[in-house]
């Protein structure tokens, strides 16, 4: 176990430290100037040029690029995240200051897409009625191909325009986060649906629930001790490779609702190309994504120790 456990601990770090890579080279090889986007006041205008070559040496832009890259990666394993050039303020103060919302957004939305896609697919699994299983297995396609943006905009039309059951843009609290929540769990617990489904029929047909039968079993004592464990485990991965997504979407849902988030943070940095912020968000999304499918790796040998068993007997048959 803690060979398995080192092992993704250290693919970890490599994905961290891949993301900062890839998202620095990206960022300066783009053809604006940041520096001259934040020095001019307004877009187009002339610029000082004295102001120029005094913020590209205080943010050590006037450095070769291997040098700016080693500067920044070496304060980023330090939690030195440096500071905005629109604003001044530092990354990791004005992520603190639109991570709480963002959080509960996401948090919110995966709650509600596991649930609506653990229901539909045990649901679909349990049943014996081909019509409503395949009505059950209809809807997760559907709700993974819906845009996200329209799936905003139609909430947005009937439960705040017309029903007036939630605040339209920023609102705050339980009523005005469940809209944007329901937006982003659709399509997540859509492939959340399909990925459990398929692992639930998988596991019904295995040969141990047909012992299990004929022991006097019931259908759903079979498939709440026999079959919901060992077919969680592609469920979890599936989840937890969208929390990364979820995150992602939070820039589409928070710019459809107006909320003041991490997606409105990125949007503006993205917008003034705001390096230094746009690194500290690809990194804290890179740490979140390694974070829960480190723990989700962690988890399967709670829920499959085969895995365990099959690591150890590689390790025998390579010695």
């Amino acid at each position: 176990m803690a060979r398995y456990a080192g092992i993704r601990i250290a693919q970890a770090v490599i994905v961290l430290w891949a993301a900062f890579s890839v998202a620095f080279g990206v960022l300066y090889l783009l053809p604006s100037d940041p520096v001259e986007l934040a020095a001019s006041s307004v877009p187009g205008a002339p610029v000082d040029e004295t102001a120029v070559a005094e913020l590209r040496a205080r943010y050590g832009l006037d450095q070769p690029v291997w040098a700016q890259y080693w500067t920044a990666l070496t304060h980023a394993v330090r939690g030195d995240l440096g500071h905005s050039m629109s604003t001044g303020q530092t990354v990791t103060g004005a992520i603190a200051e639109a991570l709480p919302s963002t959080l509960a957004l996401a948090s919110l939305a995966l709650l509600l897409a596991v649930a609506f896609g653990a229901t539909v697919a045990i649901a679909a699994a349990y049943t014996r009625r081909p019509w409503l299983r395949g009505l059950l297995t209809a809807l997760p396609p559907v709700s993974a191909a819906l845009p996200t943006f329209w799936v905003g905009l139609l909430l947005l039309q009937l439960f705040s325009f017309r029903l007036r059951w939630a605040p339209a843009f920023g609102g705050t609290g339980f009523s005005g986060t469940i809209l944007p929540a329901v937006t982003l769990a659709i399509p997540v617990g859509g492939v959340i649906a399909q990925v459990f489904y398929s692992s639930l029929i998988g596991t019904w047909r295995q040969p141990f629930t047909d012992i299990a039968f004929a022991k006097g079993a019931s259908r759903w004592w079979v498939q709440r001790r026999h079959i919901l464990r060992p077919a969680l485990g592609p469920a979890l991965t599936i989840a937890g490779l969208w929390v990364g997504g979820v995150l992602a979407g939070s820039v589409v849902v928070e710019t459809v609702f107006a909320r003041a988030g991490i997606g409105r943070l990125t949007q503006n940095a993205v917008l003034y190309q705001d390096i230094p912020v746009v690194l500290g968000i690809v990194l804290l999304t890179a740490l979140v994504y390694v974070l829960v499918n480190l723990l989700v790796d962690l988890a399967y040998p709670l829920l499959d120790p085969r895995i365990i068993d099959s690591s150890r007997a590689k390790e025998r048959g390579n010695a």
